[in-house]
């Protein structure tokens, strides 16, 4: 296998340090930016550094961007398009492709406009008209921040009640303690089902064959309930473009080659007996997600991200049966509580009771003089994954790999994979989602 030279750069907050991680020690040379003051430790003594990634781009022969954000601004779409319009190989989006996170309306927009179908949604930058619509249109509804502040996950709330009452009761109280941040926000009909995310790695000009499906746990606690987090916990399984795969993100190939998109790209959606039901797009990595796909890719990783970045048509082995991740974490994680941080985690040291580091991932975390140790601010200094032939070996090999970290103070989800065994794996096989590709 030939070395590369790969650059990745986290414009904002330190996102892709596992990834950088696995790319360096499969021998290939990489150097690793992160913007954000407070994230810069994250990754010391994993990963070469840069304090310049502007200054590396000659060198690099791939560029990964790890996100759609330059700071509280979306923009590294932009800066994609610019690098490869001076002919460089990159891994990012498009201005376009950033928007569908960015902009949840418009995200809406282009699906219909390649057919495929969506749920009633509306967008508002006014609290008092949201207010106004689910008064006249009672329902259930979801409410989905816009732009920077969707970052804050505990904000997306999914209402309950079948007149839409605790929605507004929800938005009220947005308007006052959000209305400064919050530039608008979309209610988007509640659906019930399934919930699946369908991921593809797009190379410039097409999908790569081989679809990642994959389901996230976003509350923080057992049985999906508490406060949402970014994400807990994925547990997925990859297969060829079925009927899920064609009526989503197959529809948009044409479009994504037209941006110029390269990069991972997901769907999430709601799937029931009466369709498909997009919710939104992550036109990036997902985090953990990235982690577990690096873990059930078989052949070479930095092999696979040149091939997509040079659209060289990448044809990845992967593991054919079930993978999980589960994220663990540390006090105050969700939230921001510097002094709790500071007493319960700040710099802890995260110890193994083996030697193995099989499925063992890097989030927060640094290396100091060979003790492993928390980094940043965030409380989230690791992922560990698991896989097997089912669902219950991958959820037992990944749980015999957390029992073996020790961090005073960690927490984690221990349901990861359950669902999928409780019943959604056969639901979508009774819908015929699962069956054979197009």
């Amino acid at each position: 296998m030939s070395s590369h030279n790969f650059l990745f750069v986290s414009a904002d907050a330190a996102l892709v340090t596992d990834l950088a991680w696995q790319v360096h020690g499969e021998g290939h040379d990489v150097k690793y930016y992160i913007e954000a003051e407070n994230d810069r430790e994250i990754g010391d003594g994993f990963v070469p550094k840069t304090d310049d990634w502007r200054g590396e781009i000659e060198w690099a022969d791939v560029i990964i961007f790890d996100d759609i954000w330059v700071g509280d601004d979306v923009g590294t779409g932009e800066l994609a398009r610019e690098l490869r319009e001076r002919g460089k190989a990159v891994v990012g989006g498009s201005p376009n492709t950033d928007r569908l996170e960015e902009d949840r309306g418009y995200a809406m927009d282009v699906l219909e406009e390649h057919g495929v179908n969506t749920i009633e949604h509306h967008v508002f930058e006014d609290f008092d008209a949201g207010i106004q619509h689910v008064r006249e249109n009672p329902a259930p509804y979801v409410i989905k921040p816009l732009g920077e502040v969707q970052n804050v996950k505990r904000l997306l709330y999914v209402g309950n009640e079948d007149d839409g009452s605790d929605v507004v009761d929800v938005l009220r109280a947005y308007k006052k303690a959000w209305g400064h941040r919050m530039k608008g926000f979309q209610l988007q009909r509640k659906v019930e089902g399934v919930e699946i995310a369908i991921c593809g790695f797009f190379d410039g000009e097409e999908f790569v064959d081989r679809v990642n499906f994959n389901f996230e746990h976003k509350k923080l606690f057992p049985g999906n309930i508490g406060p949402s987090t970014g994400e807990m916990g994925t547990s997925m399984f990859w297969a060829g473009r079925n009927k899920l795969f064609a009526e989503t993100l197959g529809k948009l190939e044409g479009w994504l080659a037209d941006e110029g998109y390269v990069g991972s790209i997901d769907v999430n959606c709601i799937v029931n007996e009466s369709g498909i039901h997009p919710l939104e797009f992550t036109p990036r990595f997902g985090y953990p997600t990235i982690t577990l796909q690096e873990e059930s890719l078989e052949s070479s990783t930095g092999q696979f991200f040149y091939d997509l970045a040079h659209g060289n048509s990448p044809e990845p082995e992967v593991h054919e049966g079930y993978q999980i991740a589960v994220r663990i974490v540390l006090p105050p994680f969700p939230f921001d509580d510097e002094k709790t941080y500071d007493e319960s985690s700040r710099n802890a040291a995260v110890v193994f009771e083996t030697d193995s580091r099989e499925g063992i991932h890097l989030e927060d975390a640094k290396n100091v003089e060979g003790q492993w140790r928390v980094a940043g601010d965030n409380g989230m200094p690791l992922v560990v994954t698991g896989k097997g032939e089912t669902m219950q070996k991958a959820r037992e090999q990944c749980y015999e790999r957390v029992d073996d970290v020790i961090v005073p103070n960690l927490y984690f989800r221990d349901d990861i994979g359950e669902r999928w065994m409780d019943g959604d794996g056969d639901r979508l096989q009774a819908w015929g989602y699962l069956g054979p590709e197009t």
